[in-house]
């Protein structure tokens, strides 16, 4: 069959609109709706049959039972949905009713045409809603990783499930108190509760407090909830490039962040009115710094891009050490790999192997002889306090096995967290396409 025999065939099984009888040829020239194929398509097998032209209105088409007429009320209903949202991206789907569906391939069917040609139902629905929730709102459409989604329900009229999908905040932060964990910390005892049983019933948990918490503050307290007010979400979540120890300082230029917002009603916060209301908050406890909006695949990057760390620390030794002894012993640990054993202190929590991890650099002097300072920057996962202690012989080398000498971090800070190949912040990860 030529192009008007299969627009005749398509005509004789039935009233057709013009957006479904165009449907089929939509892989057919360029610049042209359904409906203006069909159009043509309609007037062409009209003259040639020295017919009257009779158009038929969507409400009478057998195929889609009138729901290409109703694309502009569907864009009013997602533009009523999307009120009081902020977002300059979408995306549209449809649940399409069974019936339709199957008339769409029947429609070819008798035609002889093969059931996928030119554009189904579905996608054409998608895209000429979606045309008109863009003029409706002043965005554009993303069919990757859009800000919002709305699936229309053509089964019930009006129906619309509207999706908003998490915004992403990147920064780094400082911690400059000890004891503050990165995320809170939730009370082993009572679950979270605050409670623990009693005779009587139930009373304040004995080893939180009645608290829920195993500390008072996190850097995740005093960052996610600015965050997601300044977007007006429903719920903040905390993730870092790893986490240093909770009685550890993260000082120099910072630990990479992500806070990701659920349901965010706002997608342009002040970035510097954020920083500053955090810091102010926080009163000097946890400072954050750098903060812009980032893409979803920020998140997998903070939390598996591959860092190096600087650490300092403050060292005791048990017995007296000679400056002599220990620059020899700093020099032997400067760029060689250790074997370390699961630590002793996280074994309970970490799977029970040996891992080997470079130190690229250390160097250190003596406060007094059984007191000093090192500064060390080492592979990412690489157990510093261990490399000094020795764990009993779980890492090897070590400070304590090389001098002979029991050693112990007293005080531990990290200096900075980079990214070995690459920075963590490189410009397609963030949504104004700018690096730092």
């Amino acid at each position: 069959m030529n192009l008007t025999e299969r627009a005749r065939a398509l005509l004789e099984s039935g009233p057709i609109c013009d957006a479904c009888l165009g449907r089929p040829f939509a892989d057919r020239s360029f610049g042209l709706t359904n409906a203006q194929r069909g159009r043509a398509l309609r007037t062409t097998v009209a003259l040639e049959d020295d017919d009257p032209y009779e158009s038929t209105d969507p409400e009478e088409c057998w195929v889609c039972e009138g729901h290409c007429g109703r694309y502009d009320e569907w864009a009013e209903h997602v533009a009523e949905a999307a009120e009081g949202v902020a977002f300059d991206t979408y995306q549209v789907g449809t649940r399409v009713p069974p019936l339709i569906e199957e008339n769409d391939v029947l429609l070819r069917e008798e035609a002889g045409m093969d059931e996928d040609a030119g554009e189904l139902f579905k996608s054409a629905f998608n895209r000429e809603v979606g045309k008109r929730v863009g003029r409706l709102t002043d965005s554009e459409v993303d069919f990757d990783r859009p800000d919002v989604l709305a699936l229309l329900n053509l089964e019930r009229e009006g129906d619309v499930e509207f999706q908003v999908n998490p915004a992403f905040v990147y920064g780094r932060y400082r911690k400059l108190e000890r004891d503050i964990p990165q995320t809170e910390w939730p009370c082993r005892e009572c679950g979270g509760s605050g409670k623990q049983l009693a005779p009587d019933g139930e009373e304040d948990c004995d080893h939180c407090g009645g608290s829920g918490y195993l500390y008072d503050d996190s850097v995740e307290g005093y960052v996610a909830p600015h965050v997601e007010d300044a977007m007006d979400g429903d719920e903040a979540v905390f993730h870092g490039a790893g986490r240093e120890d909770v009685d550890a300082l993260m000082l120099g230029t910072g630990r990479p962040f992500v806070a990701e917002v659920k349901e965010p009603r706002r997608r342009e916060p002040d970035a510097e009115a954020l920083e500053a209301e955090i810091n102010d908050a926080a009163d000097g406890a946890v400072e954050v710094e750098g903060l812009r909006l980032a893409t979803h695949e920020m998140v997998e990057r903070v939390k598996e891009h591959d860092a190096s760390k600087t650490y300092r620390m403050d060292v005791e030794f048990d017995e007296p050490v000679a400056d002599a002894a220990l620059a020899e012993a700093l020099d032997e640990l400067e760029g060689t790999t250790v074997d370390q054993h699961t630590p002793q202190r996280v074994d309970h929590r970490r799977a029970s192997l040996t891992r080997t991890r470079d130190v690229y650099e250390i160097e250190g002097d003596l406060d007094d002889d059984r007191h000093g300072t090192l500064e060390l920057h080492g592979e990412g996962g690489l157990y510093v306090k261990e490399l000094v202690s020795g764990d009993d012989g779980r890492t090897d080398p070590s400070l304590a096995g090389l001098l002979g000498v029991d050693a112990e971090v007293t005080a531990l800070d990290v200096i900075a967290v980079e990214g070995e190949s690459e920075p963590f912040e490189v410009a397609e990860f963030f949504r104004n396409g700018e690096e730092e």
